[in-house]
């Protein structure tokens, strides 16, 4: 797997394990949503200056966005749509 997809791949991961939205981590993360998004779909070709504001935000090791998925493992899937309620 290239490194723009293995970012992709374990950003989405972390990402919706930890329940997080695409709009609540790039907030967390003081990045562009849009940005975060295109990192998700491999569109974007990240600093490692970013990915270090994305790690902090993510609350992991600047690592955890490099680790191999295990061969025949299924992409993560995408959070459910819509707002949540408080």
């Amino acid at each position: 797997m290239k490194g723009r997809a293995l970012v992709a791949w374990n950003l989405r991961r972390v990402r919706v394990a930890q329940g997080l939205s695409q709009e609540r981590l790039a907030a967390d993360a003081g990045v562009d949503r849009a940005y975060l998004g295109g990192l998700e779909r491999q569109a974007e070709n990240p600093t490692v200056d970013l990915l270090d504001k994305v790690a902090e935000a993510l609350a992991v090791p600047l690592g955890e966005l490099f680790v191999a998925p295990e061969a025949g493992a299924q992409a993560p899937e995408p959070l459910r749509g819509g707002r949540r309620k408080l």
